[in-house]
């Protein structure tokens, strides 16, 4: 595995165009201007080195010269401290277990929705799902409202957590009510970031068009 790894010179990222685990990642990586060769990968065909990389052949994959990554939380958290300007996560102990309680909140579920949303063959699981999302997102109003952005002043991991969701309530079908201008104001800040416009893939930018 490491032989494989140290081929590549630049840091590389597997990454699916549409994925939501990818495009958090890629987030990351275009807040903090990071160098590197993303690999799209398409559905039912992956690379000879991802296969021989990643046990679970699962996406994204971060291989950085001999370290080879297939989380994504952990993917982000290396990079943050890896290259740590900007910093997305607080220094404080405190604040930091409770970033990270927001993001494992967000993966169980936002993303775990999402899933079932993007996945769902049957109308009933997938609408029960929807709605599920929706009043998860909006039991939130007061935490958006709370601060510039969620949970701080400064822009975070759990923004790019949260941020490849919203972008996809569209296609997913799940609207905001009239309560939810704080969500709104959020959206239209994050989304205007050049490092937001910077990490969507051109299939991305079209569930927005």
């Amino acid at each position: 595995m490491a032989v494989i790894a140290s081929r590549r010179s630049v840091m590389t990222l597997f990454s699916k165009p549409t994925d939501i685990w990818s495009h958090r990642t890629r987030l990351v990586l275009a807040e903090k201007s990071i160098n590197i060769d993303i690999v799209d990968v398409e559905e039912g065909s992956l690379p000879e080195d991802l296969l021989d990389l990643n046990p679970y052949n699962s996406i994204p994959t971060l291989v950085d010269r001999d370290l080879v990554l297939y989380d994504s939380r952990v993917i982000m958290e290396y990079l943050d401290e890896r290259f740590p300007h900007p910093p997305l996560m607080p220094v404080d102990p405190v604040m930091r277990a409770q970033f990270r309680l927001a993001l494992y909140r967000i993966e169980h579920d936002w993303y775990s929705l999402a899933e079932e949303i993007e996945e769902g063959a049957d109308r009933k699981p997938v609408t029960r799902a929807r709605k599920e999302l929706q009043d998860s997102i909006l039991s939130s109003v007061e935490i958006f409202a709370a601060k510039r952005f969620f949970l701080s002043d400064e822009f975070s991991l759990v923004d790019c957590s949260i941020a490849p969701v919203l972008w996809r309530l569209p296609i997913y079908g799940v609207e905001l009510t009239a309560q939810a201008k704080p969500i709104q104001r959020y959206m239209d800040e994050v989304f205007s970031r050049p490092s937001f416009q910077a990490s969507l893939t051109e299939l991305e930018q079209e569930m927005r068009q």
